[in-house]
């Protein structure tokens, strides 16, 4: 059995791993590279295998940087199964078709405005997703199921988002998991991740492998920075990652909102893939803390504008009011458009949650650019930029620690998805801490399993 590692390498983007035994293939996770010149180079890298060769692809969850390539592994040639949750199924029908209808959507602006390069070329049509979505085969967690000879698979509940996933394979007398991204266990709306279980291969997550999460009251602040904006009649624009965060968001609004703590501002969900992920959430009420009034308090607090001329027309409401719109690294989509409006006015606040990955124009606002390009165009930075980091769907080092914390000690553990320093940083920590051995593959490498 080998291993190979094709993504989320001194990265925390493009989770792909190959899985090699005999005249079988499997891939664990599908993802897209997210950030920059450097990931679009990357997602058009020609692949060191033959989709059409692979027995079949499993999923952990469905966020972009695990899910978003699978369109293009099936415009490639594969037609096998995808094994992945019932939820992440589900969310993957609403994120998948709106990538492929954004990246189309960028790339005609692109050319409208004669900036486009084949780089910007979409990986992928609608048409391509659609044939993708009839592959899945959703499976329930906790049970285990086949996936070909000699290999069976389970998920286990990851938190992070709702039908987040571990993934644990058996191949034949060998136990192999894939940690998935870990939640919180404090998180506001998700159930904890179900601790690691034991086996004799670990491949964990480190996105927050060299940090702890700050001892803040975030919603504390949210209301604070919220109310802040609102009495100078500005606009408080965030960034948000469409599955997750953005249902947080509307929770802590919702909340704030009826006890009076904010004002009852009007809110825009300007996001496609947000409104209709939102929509979900009352489907999976065993997923999540929320009871079914809160989860429907929740999906009305805001203004739903899924069609671009109601987006467009979110810039001619005056007065103070909250904007949530995707992508939560400011990659692409609406955001972009809003980013132009809003930085210049001092009265506003840009409000970056959670990690931004390097080259991200989330990262280079949180860094404190005075002027950014977006869009071909440069744009000067006046309004406030605010970050709350407690919010974060990523389980930070302390958090990771005790998910690990009880289990036998795996025969070897690999530290994936993450940067490079907070890579090795945990690996470092876990070594010291359990006594573990740890290492860092980088991208490419491939490993034999003993």
């Amino acid at each position: 059995m080998k291993i190979t590692f094709l993504g989320a390498a001194d990265t925390i983007t493009g989770s792909r791993l190959l899985l090699e035994r005999g005249d079988h293939r499997f891939l664990v996770d599908c993802g897209l590279f997210q950030g920059g010149p450097k990931a679009s180079t990357s997602n058009r890298e020609a692949l060191p295998f033959s989709p059409s060769a692979l027995d079949a692809v499993l999923v952990t969850h469905a966020h972009i940087d695990h899910s978003g390539f699978l369109p293009a592994l099936v415009a490639k040639g594969y037609q096998g199964p995808i094994y992945t949750t019932s939820a992440t199924a589900e969310f993957c029908g609403i994120l998948l078709p709106e990538s492929a209808r954004l990246q189309n959507e960028h790339f005609t602006y692109l050319q409208r405005h004669g900036l486009s390069t084949p780089d910007h070329e979409p990986l992928y049509s609608v048409e391509d997703t659609e044939k993708t979505l009839k592959l899945f085969q959703p499976q329930p967690l906790h049970k285990s199921f086949p996936v070909s000879h000699g290999v069976s698979a389970q998920f286990l509940p990851a938190g992070h988002i709702l039908g987040a996933a571990s993934l644990y394979l058996q191949v034949d007398n060998r136990r192999i998991c894939f940690s998935g991204d870990l939640g919180r266990p404090g998180d506001p709306i998700m159930q904890p991740p179900q601790p690691f279980a034991g086996a004799d291969y670990l491949l964990v997550e480190s996105t927050y492998g060299t940090r702890q999460h700050p001892p803040t009251n975030p919603p504390l602040v949210l209301e604070h920075l919220v109310n802040e904006t609102a009495n100078r009649g500005g606009t408080v624009l965030i960034p948000a990652f469409a599955v997750g965060r953005a249902q947080s968001l509307l929770h802590l609004l919702t909340k704030a909102t009826n006890a009076g703590r904010i004002p009852n501002l009007p809110v825009f969900l300007d996001s496609p893939m947000a409104i209709n992920a939102t929509k979900v959430f009352c489907r999976y009420p065993e997923a999540h803390r929320l009871n079914s009034d809160e989860c429907e308090q929740m999906c009305g607090r805001a203004r739903y504008t899924s069609k671009i001329q109601d987006s467009k027309q979110i810039f001619s409401h005056t007065g103070a009011k909250i904007i949530i719109a995707a992508s939560g690294m400011a990659t692409g989509g609406r955001i972009l458009h809003h980013l132009t409006h809003y930085l210049p006015d001092a009265r506003n606040t840009i409000l970056t949650i959670g990690y931004q990955a390097p080259s991200t124009l989330g990262a280079e606002l949180r860094a404190g650019a005075r002027k950014v390009e977006i869009l071909g165009q440069e744009v000067t930075v006046e309004a406030q930029v605010a970050a709350i980091d407690g919010l974060s769907a990523h389980a930070d080092q302390a958090e990771l620690t005790d998910w690990l914390w009880g289990a036998e000690a795996p025969r070897h553990t690999f530290i994936i998805h993450g940067e490079a320093e907070a890579r090795r940083a945990f690996a470092d920590h876990i070594t010291r801490t359990l006594n573990w051995t740890a290492t860092c593959p980088d991208k490419g490498r491939i490993i034999e399993l003993e």
